[in-house]
């Protein structure tokens, strides 16, 4: 990871950025206090590292958020009455889209302030058809945010960041085992249940 930062300076953060958002072990928490102490030895900008950050965040939750429309909720309704689909069934479905319909920008611009959540918030805004400028913007700001306080850590702390990776690695596995038990759940649950006759 030092080696790409310092290789490829902002714009190599912005593209680990990016990856965290599709493939989650990328960890946000360690890049970007990384990058934060590079800035304070004056290997990095940060007037250019947290726009390059922030631009790769907002990129990789658009292609999940395209992912999200393209699947589009008629298409999940329809697989949400599969019995071999195990994920959820259509009531979940349904009282998911309206809690994105009543709480969609808050959970956006908040979603992109917690680990995890932050790389799959943005697959339902595509599927409930959150208009793609009001996604972009709450998730410029929410990571842009989130952004900033990891840098300023880095920059804080000096050859000391470690201490931001001793405490957010830990953090980071709990709430994704947390995230994989939820989904385990939810699986268990689905394939426990009587099918309604609505779904068969």
């Amino acid at each position: 990871m030092f080696g790409i930062v310092d290789r490829l300076g902002s714009a190599g953060v912005g593209l680990l950025i990016l990856l965290e958002n599709l493939v989650p072990p990328v960890p946000s928490e360690v890049v970007l206090p990384l990058a934060g102490f590079r800035a304070s030895t004056g290997t990095l900008n940060l007037v250019t590292v947290w726009p390059a950050a922030t631009a790769g965040s907002v990129v990789g939750a658009l292609l999940l958020y395209g992912l999200g429309a393209w699947l589009g909720y008629d298409r999940l309704h329809d697989l949400s009455r599969r019995r071999w689909f195990v994920l959820f069934g259509r009531r979940d479905l349904e009282r998911g889209k309206r809690l994105f319909d009543d709480h969609g920008s808050k959970l956006v611009l908040l979603g992109r302030m917690v680990p995890f959540v932050r790389s799959v918030v943005s697959v339902p805004a595509g599927v409930a058809g959150m208009p793609l400028g009001r996604f972009a913007l709450l998730t410029a700001i929410g990571s842009g945010i989130w952004n900033a306080l990891f840098l300023g850590l880095g920059w804080w702390l000096g050859q000391r960041w470690e201490i931001v990776e001793a405490w957010t690695g830990p953090v980071g596995v709990v709430v994704t085992m947390a995230a994989l038990a939820g989904l385990g759940w939810l699986m268990v649950r689905r394939l426990r249940s009587p099918v309604p006759a609505s779904e068969r």
